[in-house]
C-alpha cells in the first residue's frame, strides 16, 4: 500500500518542529544545568547538585549573589532598562496618537523613519552615536569650553543609545492597540461634558494600558539584554551583559556565568508571562 504524500509531509513538518525546539532549547538547557553542577568548570561529567554557584559566600565558588561585581552590574542594568522602558513607552503613546489621529506633510516617510533603527545592526548603531555624541561633546569643549558629559561614554549616553531603537518597538505596539479603539467613546463623552484631559485619563489610556504594559515589558528586557549598542557606549558603570561578557573575556567560562544566565532565563520567561497576561486584559466596550 502506498505510502500518502500528506502523510509523509506531515511527519516530515513534526520531525522539523522538534528539531527546531531542540536547537533553541539545547543551549539553554545546558547553561541552567551547568549552573547547579558541583565543579569548577561548566563541563560534564556532573559532580552532584549544588546552589554554591548562587548564594555561596567564599572562593573559589563565590555565587553570583555575593559577587560585587555581577550585582553592580545587575544593578546598573536595572537602572538602565527602567530609564529606557518608560522614556520608550511615554514617546511612543506620543507617537501612536501622532500616527494614527493626526495628518500632516510627509507622515508616511516619518513613519518609515521610526521603523528603521529595528533594521539597522546593533554594531553599527551603537558606533554612530558614539561617534555623533562625541564629536558634539568635543565641538561644545573646544568652542564653548561646555563639558557635556552626558553625551561621553556612560549610563545616560547609553540609557539614549536603547532609546533610540526601542522606542520604535513600544510605538508599533501602542500603535496597533489604539487602532482598535472605538472614537464614538470619546465622542460620547465630550457630548456630556468631559475635559480632554479627562476623557484621555478615563477612557482612551486605560483602553492603551494593557498595550502600554506589555511594551514597557519587552522594552524593559530588550534593554536589560541588550549587549551590541551598549558595548559601544558604555562608560565605568557596566551594565551586566558587558561585565559577563568581559569576564567572559578575562577568565573564560564559569559555573558562576551559567547561574547568572540561569536568573537571567528565569527572569525573562516569568516577565513575558507577565506581558501575555496583562494583553489578555479585555478592551473597553
Amino acid at each position: 500500500m502506498a505510502i500518502k504524500p500528506s502523510i509523509i509531509f506531515l511527519t516530515g513538518y513534526r520531525i522539523y518542529v522538534v528539531a527546531f525546539f531542540v536547537f533553541l532549547a539545547a543551549p539553554l538547557v545546558g547553561a541552567g544545568m551547568f549552573a547547579f553542577n558541583d565543579s569548577m568548570f561548566p563541563s560534564l561529567p556532573w559532580r552532584g547538585f549544588t546552589m554554591d554557584w548562587f548564594f555561596n559566600d567564599t572562593e573559589p565558588k563565590l555565587g553570583m549573589f555575593h559577587d560585587r561585581r555581577l550585582m553592580r552590574g545587575l544593578y546598573y542594568s536595572f537602572v538602565i532598562a527602567s530609564c529606557v522602558s518608560m522614556l520608550s513607552v511615554f514617546v511612543g503613546t506620543c507617537n501612536a496618537f501622532l500616527f494614527v489621529r493626526y495628518k500632516f506633510p510627509a507622515k508616511d516617510f516619518l513613519y518609515i523613519v521610526m521603523v528603521v533603527p529595528l533594521v539597522i545592526p546593533g554594531v553599527i548603531l551603537g558606533i554612530s552615536i558614539l561617534l555623533v555624541a562625541s564629536t558634539i561633546a568635543n565641538g561644545a569643549a573646544a568652542t564653548l569650553s561646555l563639558e557635556l558629559d552626558f553625551l561621553r561614554p556612560g549610563i545616560v549616553l547609553v540609557v539614549l543609545g536603547q532609546f533610540s531603537f526601542i522606542t520604535t518597538i513600544t510605538s508599533l505596539v501602542v500603535i496597533a492597540r489604539l487602532k482598535k479603539f472605538d472614537v464614538s467613546l470619546e465622542e460620547a463623552a465630550f457630548n456630556l461634558g468631559a475635559s480632554r484631559v479627562r476623557v484621555l485619563r478615563t477612557i482612551t489610556l486605560p483602553f492603551l494600558f494593557p498595550a502600554m504594559a506589555a511594551a514597557g515589558i519587552v522594552a524593559f528586557l530588550v534593554s536589560f539584554e541588550n549587549f551590541n549598542t551598549t558595548l559601544f557606549l558604555v562608560g565605568s558603570e557596566a551594565p551586566l551583559t558587558i561585565t559577563m561578557y568581559d569576564r567572559m573575556v578575562k577568565v573564560g567560562s564559569t559555573p558562576v556565568l551559567n547561574a547568572v544566565s540561569f536568573f537571567l532565563m528565569v527572569g525573562s520567561a516569568l516577565l513575558a508571562l507577565v506581558s501575555v497576561l496583562v494583553q489578555r486584559s479585555k478592551p473597553l466596550t
